[in-house]
């Protein structure tokens, strides 16, 4: 039995959890797969009436579950930033989640704003380190609020997080098995300290790696191309902030937020996996939202909870409910995001 902590958070996190859920209540029947929900209100409503963003021992709860289902993240009458500090890079920072992993994949029937580019061309993932770089927390101010004001936030990278994340994604390359190709993203040309590191790094385990193929790119050239050749990438791996940008770009080419899917890994510990798009307060509770990236977050959790086929059988019905939907943006699908949970759940099969 697998225990799942169930995070829905903001609002319309709720509705597409539930709908991830329902797909996965499906799998446990059609495929002998037992699970135990606990649902945690860690979110926006929580920090408004206790000034709490996670419990005292929240973290050390959720170590005993074997992953972490999340909603969403984001509420209009609390001050951007606190909650994505308090909650999510919290946990990602001390459950040690040290890889976000981003598949980048348009399905048939998706429309992508790349012209004469179909799923064939769409279709790879970007390894992001989760834990270190410029979002490690690292600096501070001097004579804030002064015209003298100073602000320095620091890239931390150490050689221990930069190697375990390009060796997860060599691994990642070679169990894909796919192109088996693996492309650095950085900027050695001007960060010439830190991503010294990554490079050094990525050329040394690279010789661990011979049926890989190796590829380099400066970051603006990695934008330039997954707009013009997508189909050139295999598993992009690459720092914190510069994953953080271009995964909202592929998020675009792959058919926009209400399908793009995220983890993130702990290969040792609990990993963490939600839908990309928001909270999306002005659609809470009109029940008109697109659940399918919630669903496939759930897949994602399958995959590497190590239940392929559940996985495969998941994707396999989201695709043929993408063909039945009009539109995949909310209020535009003809289909309400109960009636495409339940679309989903009726497609699976053993």
């Amino acid at each position: 039995m697998y225990s799942i902590a169930v995070l829905p958070g903001d609002g319309t996190g709720p509705e597409v959890i539930a709908q991830g859920i329902k797909v996965l209540k499906r799998i446990s029947a059609h495929f002998n797969i037992q699970f135990n929900f606990k649902e945690f209100d860690f979110g926006g409503e929580l920090y408004l009436k206790t000034g709490v963003t996670l419990p005292d021992g929240a973290v050390e709860g959720l170590k005993d579950f074997d992953a972490i289902y999340l909603g969403a993240i984001g509420h209009p009458e609390v001050k951007p930033g606190i909650l994505e500090t308090g909650i999510l890079l919290k946990l990602r920072f001390d459950l040690d989640q040290y890889i976000n992993l981003r598949p980048i994949k348009l399905y048939p029937n998706v429309e992508t704003p790349l012209a004469n580019k179909g799923p064939e061309d769409i279709d790879f993932v970007v390894v992001r380190e989760n834990t270190e770089g410029l979002y490690a927390g690292s600096g501070g101010f001097l004579k804030k609020g002064t015209p003298d004001e100073v602000a320095i936030q620091e890239m931390i990278n150490t050689r221990r997080g930069v190697e375990r994340c390009i060796r997860y994604a060599f691994e990642y390359t070679r169990k894909r098995n796919k192109q088996k190709k693996l492309t650095l993203c950085a900027k050695t040309n001007v960060l010439t300290y830190a991503h010294d590191l990554w490079m050094r790094t990525f050329t040394e385990l690279a010789e661990d790696y011979s049926d890989i193929e190796t590829d380099y790119a400066h970051v603006d050239a990695i934008t330039m191309w997954m707009v013009k050749n997508p189909e050139w990438f295999d598993v992009i791996v690459t720092t914190n902030m510069f994953g953080d940008i271009i995964t909202d770009l592929g998020a675009m080419i792959q058919g926009g937020m209400g399908v793009a899917a995220g983890g993130n890994i702990n290969p040792k510990g609990v990993s963490m996996f939600e839908p990309i798009g928001g909270s999306a307060p002005k659609y809470t509770g009109k029940n008109t939202i697109n659940p399918i990236a919630a669903i496939m977050a759930a897949q994602m959790m399958l995959e590497i909870l190590g239940e392929d086929q559940a996985a495969e059988a998941v994707e396999e019905s989201v695709v043929k409910t993408i063909g039945k939907l009009k539109s995949m943006s909310a209020g535009q699908m003809g289909y309400s995001t109960s009636e495409i949970g339940d679309m989903v759940s009726a497609g699976i099969k053993t």
